[in-house]
């Protein structure tokens, strides 16, 4: 296991074997590419969730005397297992259907006695693309499908216990997916129980709108709509109003709220940063391979919906019949629109072509989101918060529902990279070699399709540094999975789970077992550490620096656990300005 010795600072850049044995759907919405179109605290070794001794009573209790706890909107009853209180499906607003529709999140409707909240709520309605009719993609992330509704405004909630003087520390998920789908429990990675239960913390997980539902940009159409282009966003502030008037009753505490997201959800995150209306709701924010950012200008924004009304056979008359027609059909329509207007994924993650593709996400709209964060400089309205920012090493190109992917050759490798970066291949392989000379060509392009997204969590990670304010730390998860002989590699949303402490829960993903158990627990209590201080700086982890723009250095989660200084930079450069 890595452990921090304070005496020995040439640590820095040696790692410490963790695993001696075990190597070996659509962009940004939980899917996987697979290549370009010729290829083919403590890390104690325990269960994640250990059962009840026998004379302990049942593991899962739950009935009109068990986890009772009055919120502002009335009465809620949970359920406790192996400890931990678990509540569910609690609204954080009123229902966003009908005449709610684009609207502001109202607060949720009180109620008397109490409201049974043990099981998830309903998600906002959505596509949730292909990846469950891929076989490998479905096995590895087995999807947790629910009733979808636009009375989603729901959040889940799991701590140690009730008292409120016990402030404990708030760690706030938002889930993937881009801006299109995804819940806050569509995946098992992110059930909270573990994670709760290892770090003494209270986790949330919520759901909101999404879509066209989330971020249809209607302000032309009158003062009503003027913040209907982020209402999805507006939904995750009233979540976190939610948080702070409410989590003291669950034992937490309302000054020490964490906010981290993967993918989407990370872009969320970075979202939420430059919001006055999120401003003094966090404190501490981790951006999971979410650094690319999504925020659309009022004239894309405004020429999706221009389109996505004239496929509806709708114009600024008859607008209001989009409160009453049936979500299907809002998004055959959309669908048809951003299908006509964007170009495919071809392989290669280019940032700049999925910025300017048409997309439902935040538009800079002056008010709700002044500017786009993290563009130029992190934002100066929260300077203050220190972050995490980190990538996976392959992201979204891998071997998944590709079993022949390590089987490209040189001369293919050559022909992506030359698709991708005309006259320029060359160049781009030999240094990418370089920095990984053992890599077979698959793996090279992997990096290489997948470079953006890691010079884009470089860039943010300047950004904040360059502020000189709070802290930022850099990592890279490197670890490579060893479920389908290794073809999945360290793929987007692999290290999910290890900052859950669920990679026993999430087998499918991890493989399980006691290797990919004590790198969870690394990782989980620097993210635990991280929501409690600010600092993710732990007794059972190398020392992790502070990020700094000239040496870069970068924490590696992965086999070893180690600190490397500058290991992007000459291979990322090749690249150009991404």
């Amino acid at each position: 296991m890595a452990t921090k010795d304070k005496k020995d600072t040439a640590a820095v850049g040696q790692g410490i074997a963790r695993r001696a044995v075990l190597k070996g759907s659509a962009l940004l919405a939980g899917g996987l590419a697979t290549a370009c179109a010729t290829g083919s605290g403590t890390t104690a070794d325990v269960a994640q969730t250990p059962p009840p001794k026998e004379d302990e009573g049942p593991a899962v209790r739950a009935g009109k005397d068990t986890a009772i706890v009055n919120t502002q909107s009335g009465k809620v009853a949970g359920f406790v297992r192996d400890g931990i209180f678990g509540f569910k499906g609690m609204p954080y607003g009123a229902p966003t259907g009908g005449e709610n529709r684009f609207l502001p999140p109202k607060p949720p409707v009180g109620w008397t006695g109490v409201r049974s909240s043990r099981q998830y709520g309903p998600v906002c309605p959505q596509d949730k693309g292909m990846g469950r009719f891929n076989d490998e993609e479905a096995f590895i992330f087995q999807w947790n499908d629910s009733v979808e509704s636009e009375d989603c405004l729901r959040l889940n909630v799991w701590t140690p216990g009730l008292e409120k003087t016990a402030k404990r520390p708030v760690m706030v998920w938002l889930h993937g997916g881009a801006f299109a789908a995804g819940s806050g429990h569509d995946l098992p990675a992110f059930d909270g129980e573990n994670l709760s239960r290892r770090g003494d913390v209270i986790v949330v997980t919520l759901n909101h709108r999404l879509n066209l539902l989330g971020y249809l940009d209607l302000s032309a159409h009158g003062d009503k709509y003027a913040e209907s282009g982020n209402v999805g966003m507006l939904d995750i502030v009233a979540a976190l109003q939610w948080v702070r008037d409410n989590i003291e009753s669950f034992g937490g505490d309302p000054g020490r709220v964490m906010i981290f997201g993967q993918s989407g959800g990370g872009a969320k995150v970075s979202t939420l940063m430059g919001m006055p209306a999120a401003k003094g709701l966090f404190h501490n924010a981790a951006v999971m391979s979410g650094s690319f950012g999504m925020v659309n200008t009022t004239e894309n924004s405004r020429r999706l919906t221009h389109l996505s009304l004239k496929e509806l056979g709708l114009d600024a008359s008859s607008v209001q019949q989009l409160h009453t027609l049936p979500y299907n059909t809002l998004q055959r329509a959309s669908d048809a629109v951003l299908q006509r207007e964007n170009a495919p994924f071809d392989g290669f993650v280019d940032i700049r072509k999925i910025r300017n593709n048409l997309s439902f996400a935040p538009v800079v709209d002056g008010k709700v989101l002044p500017a786009w964060p993290f563009k130029e400089s992190a934002p100066a309205i929260s300077a203050d918060v220190p972050m995490i920012i980190g990538t996976t090493q392959n992201e979204f190109v891998t071997g998944i529902n590709n079993p022949d992917a390590m089987a490209m050759t040189e001369d293919e490798l050559s022909a992506c990279v030359a698709r991708a970066f005309p006259g320029q291949a060359q160049a781009i392989i030999a240094a990418f070699q370089k920095a990984a000379p053992q890599a077979k060509p698959f793996e090279l392009w992997s990096r290489i399709a997948t470079g953006p997204i890691r010079a884009a969590a470089i860039r943010q990670a300047k950004g904040k540094a360059d502020a000189k304010r709070a802290p930022a730390y850099l990592y890279e998860f490197t670890w490579q999975t060893p479920i389908l002989d290794g073809r999945p590699m360290a793929f987007h949303c692999a290290d999910i789970p290890f900052a859950f402490f669920n990679t026993d829960h999430c087998d499918t993903m991890s493989g399980g077992g006691a290797e990919a158990r004590a790198l969870s627990g690394t990782i989980a209590d620097a993210f635990i550490h991280f929501a409690r201080t600010g600092d993710p700086n732990h007794d059972g982890l190398v020392d992790w620096p502070v990020y700094e723009s000239a040496t870069s250095p970068t924490i590696m989660f992965g086999e070893d656990v180690k600190v490397s200084l500058n290991s992007d930079g000459a291979a990322l450069s090749t690249l150009g300005d991404l």
